[in-house]
């Protein structure tokens, strides 16, 4: 009873900061992490803060036929009523929101220049062969469309995948010379994103509003969280 009354006055991932303040964590040194689901249970996860900025950075290259993983929440979210269709690729033939079922390394069943936008969202770690996965995201896309994608250079290894899984970490000279491989050099954009602060909450599992907005802001090159490229098809 007390805990439904709690979360009517604020929501849960409220609560949890300030029962268990991340600072009391990091002051007491503990080896385990505040949020073992990189902080969604405290609020936004802090790598979800770069992705989203940089996906509302790019939403007019949202539009037309699109093509997400897993869900549409971005398409719907940053493309709106520019997007005529909204697939979802997912390799689980059992996900009932995707529209496409396959091997995103192989998608027979796709026809060439097919989207005009394809959302890779932290996916591409999980790829072993992320330069086939790249092809086909080529093959696919119609000339003149583009890949919004983001790849981790720090995170946990991801629960669904485990340590067999979780194959790559990028940085952003390894990211623009993996995408730069498939599309042309000149229509890859690459940058990284964070700081140390950032990283470290990020690591230690905090939610992005239990950073200052002035951490956030702050961009190291050489103490990065995340990158982002956008890759164009000509």
């Amino acid at each position: 009873m007390l805990r439904r009354w709690l979360t009517r006055m604020a929501p849960g991932t409220v609560w949890k900061r300030w029962l268990n303040p991340s600072r009391l964590h990091l002051f007491a040194k503990r080896a385990v992490p505040l949020s073992a689901y990189y902080g969604f249970d405290r609020g936004t996860p802090v790598d979800r803060y770069y992705i989203e900025r940089f996906l509302a950075a790019n939403r007019e290259a949202i539009r037309g036929q699109c093509l997400e993983i897993k869900d549409a929440r971005y398409t719907r979210r940053f493309g709106g009523d520019r997007v005529s269709v909204s697939d979802v690729l997912d390799i689980d033939p059992s996900k009932p929101e995707a529209t496409l079922h396959g091997d995103l390394r192989r998608l027979d069943g796709v026809a060439d220049d097919r989207y005009d936008c394809i959302i890779l969202t932290q996916v591409l770690h999980y790829v072993d062969d992320c330069q086939a996965a790249l092809e086909e995201c080529r093959r696919i896309l119609k000339p003149g469309g583009t890949l919004l994608a983001t790849v981790p250079t720090l995170s946990r290894i991801g629960p669904e995948a485990g340590v067999e899984g979780d194959f790559w970490r990028f940085t952003r000279a390894g990211a623009s010379r993996l995408f730069s491989c498939v599309f042309d050099a000149c229509n890859v954009e690459a940058q990284a994103h964070g700081n140390v602060l950032t990283g470290l909450a990020f690591w230690v599992g905090m939610a992005i509003e239990e950073v200052s907005s002035r951490a956030r802001e702050l961009e190291d090159p050489n103490f990065p969280l995340l990158v982002t490229v956008k890759a164009v098809k000509r």
